[in-house]
């Protein structure tokens, strides 16, 4: 039995899609920025996005001394009431909130943003942290919290000797 083969014509190829050669030309330069200056420090500002748009993650510093933990969190433009810290069964914990508000009125427009973020952050402390000495101070955009060690945590450190087998 003979089949009846059909000539096809070659299918025109899907329409490809529009890419901004612009967009991958900024991806680029953002991806050598943070590979020179680290991550973020090159980005080009998106004018239609408002500042607060991404989320807020506060640079912090944790480092230990003989008597005390001290946590400090980078926290530019808030304020002393925007932010809350807790401790509880050992963990310490950083939050706060930014909210901003602008509007300008002119004759011939009228703007108003509202901008919001907010951030929490936890550590494990452990037990060896004094809960009821705990402080905390705001100064200057930078949250600082002071953990003292409990006595029997200060104590020096044991040096085990090594042995042969």
């Amino acid at each position: 039995m003979a089949q009846e083969l059909k000539k096809t014509e070659p299918a025109t190829p899907a329409m490809e899609r529009y890419s901004d050669p612009f967009a991958a030309m900024r991806a680029e330069m953002d991806r050598v920025f943070d590979s020179f200056l680290g991550r973020g420090f090159g980005r080009l500002t998106n004018p239609m996005r408002s500042e607060w748009s991404e989320p807020l993650l506060p640079k912090i510093d944790v480092r230990e001394t003989k008597e005390d933990l001290v946590v400090e969190a980078e926290l530019p433009g808030m304020d002393e009431k925007d932010v809350t810290v807790t401790l509880s069964h050992g963990v310490l914990t950083m939050k706060g909130e930014k909210k901003s508000e602008r509007e300008e009125k002119k004759d011939d427009y009228h703007l108003m943003e509202r901008s919001y973020g907010s951030f929490q952050r936890s550590f494990r402390v452990g037990d060896g942290i004094d809960p009821d000495k705990v402080t905390a101070a705001f100064d200057k955009g930078v949250l600082k919290v002071t953990l003292p060690k409990r006595p029997e945590a200060m104590k020096a450190e044991k040096r085990i000797p090594i042995g042969k087998r």
